[in-house]
C-alpha cells in the first residue's frame, strides 16, 4: 500500500565535506519508504521525500543521527 508522500528539506551544519553527501544520501537504500532523498553539501542541506505509511520523520533523523549528523528543519 502507498501512503501519503511528504517532502522536507534539512538544514545540515555538521556536513563536512562531499563525502558526507554520499554518507547521508546512502539513508535512501537503508530506510524503506524514501522515495527520493538529495544532500548539498554547498548549501548544507538534505531535501527528503518519503511515504509517511512506511517511515516517519523521526526516524529519518534518528538514521542521520546514529550517522554523526544533526538535522533541523530549513
Amino acid at each position: 500500500m502507498i501512503g501519503w508522500a511528504m517532502k522536507q528539506i534539512y538544514h545540515v551544519a555538521d556536513m563536512h565535506c562531499p563525502a558526507c553527501v554520499m554518507t547521508l544520501e546512502g539513508l535512501e537504500d537503508s530506510l524503506p519508504g524514501i522515495q527520493r532523498i538529495a544532500a548539498s553539501y554547498r548549501k548544507q542541506q538534505l531535501e527528503v521525500e518519503y511515504d509517511i505509511a512506511q517511515v516517519s520523520e523521526a526516524e529519518i533523523v534518528a538514521a542521520a543521527e546514529a550517522l554523526g549528523y544533526t538535522l533541523r528543519r530549513a
